[in-house]
């Protein structure tokens, strides 16, 4: 195998790990904001929750941005052709992440109710939209999406974004996402907080776990009668970097199973993903938030990959002209890209996680309500 085609394989599981991280470490802090008012009864409670991912929340935007960097760098006609289809939806997660960073800034300024309050349904605004659009996001995806190219390579539009945002299976998609949020976020209260956030906490949390296992289990069956997308020609991993010319492809329904049954240890997968959601629930019901936290973010890890999996080596199907579908062999960087791109990841992505590591270890024990409401510095 060619070290081209090694490289382009190695950034699509690379590409897996960034969005796994974005969703454990974002949605853990989205969750957060989603159960704001559902946790915390009164003012004081509230700034509890604030100030349990108040240290962290801005240093988990990092996986945000190596997200959406890897996107940009390894796969650039994907980062070009996905925010022009997604743009409105871009746009509103956009809007509504903005709104949290202003709320945590703004909201203790003014000892007033009303005004606390409003910045309250802000932060459950933008905890909750941001989660449905990122799951809604993959199950788009996975449908296909209606776009392709001119002779020039130039990108046409040919569906509305009304249809690919609401239609059952990404919006359920969309729900499982918030749901597994909540589950991390509501977990991440049990550890640092104390009663009654715990204990509130701890229902969010298994009934999270439970209904994004749920889902993922119906998704999972749903997936064998789903339209997807399988090649019909050769296919040369080596090919130029181009959907303008490639081996034909078709939608058939059932397709995105087609790589379980060539490869079996692929199952290993979404087992990983049920037993992450579900394992987690349990543990929180036993209240053992620590185990629950990583079991959640195996869940995660499993929906996610399980998704990466189904689809490979397919990253955003055209349902216009399905043989323009991007991939990971037509959709990626040069070889000296993709490289170089390789080397600053494996040197940058482990000091993220052992400083984001240790920040957690500095900040860890419980947040006293008593201690909260007596700092006029704390959120």
């Amino acid at each position: 195998m060619e070290l081209y085609v090694v490289l382009k394989v190695i950034w699509a599981v690379l590409l897996g790990v960034l969005l796994s991280g974005l969703a454990v470490m974002v949605g853990m802090d989205m969750g957060v904001g989603s159960l704001l008012r559902f946790v915390g009864r009164n003012d004081v409670e509230r700034r509890v929750a604030l100030n349990i991912i108040g240290p962290h929340w801005d240093g988990n935007q990092v996986w945000f941005i190596l997200g959406g960097g890897a996107i940009f760098a390894a796969f650039p006609t994907l980062y070009a052709t996905s925010f022009s289809v997604f743009y409105v939806v871009m746009i509103l997660l956009l809007f509504s992440m903005i709104m949290r960073p202003v709320a945590f800034e703004y909201r203790s300024k003014v000892d007033a109710g009303k005004w606390r309050g409003t910045w309250d349904w802000a932060f459950l605004i933008s905890g909750a939209v941001p989660m449905i659009v990122y799951g809604a996001a993959f199950g788009n995806v996975m449908q296909g999406v209606g776009y392709h190219y001119g002779w020039d390579g130039q990108y046409y539009q040919d569906e509305s974004f009304i249809w690919y945002l609401l239609n059952p299976f990404a919006l359920m998609c969309g729900v499982m996402s918030l749901a597994l949020s909540i589950q991390q976020g509501g977990t991440m209260l049990m550890l640092r907080g104390e009663q009654p956030i715990y204990g509130r906490a701890r229902k969010a949390a298994i009934g999270g776990g439970l209904v994004g296992g749920i889902l993922f289990l119906a998704g999972g069956l749903w997936l064998g009668h789903l339209t997807g997308f399988a090649y019909t020609s050769a296919v040369d991993p080596n090919a130029a970097a181009t959907p303008l010319t490639g081996p034909s492809v078709a939608p058939v329904v059932g397709a995105w199973m087609h790589n379980y049954a060539s490869y079996p240890l692929l199952w290993v997968l979404p087992a990983l993903g049920l037993v992450g959601m579900f394992g987690a629930a349990l543990l929180n019901l036993a209240g053992k938030p620590v185990l629950a936290w990583w079991l959640g973010a195996i869940g995660w890890i499993g929906a996610i990959f399980t998704t990466g999996a189904s689809m490979f080596p397919f990253l955003m199907p055209s349902t216009t002209n399905p043989s323009q579908s991007l991939t990971v062999w037509n959709a990626s960087g040069s070889e000296y890209n993709l490289g170089w791109m390789l080397f600053f990841a494996l040197v940058f992505t482990p000091i993220i996680i052992c400083y984001t590591s240790w920040c957690f270890y500095v900040m860890r024990g419980k947040v006293k309500a008593s201690a909260v409401a007596h700092d006029e510095h704390s959120y």
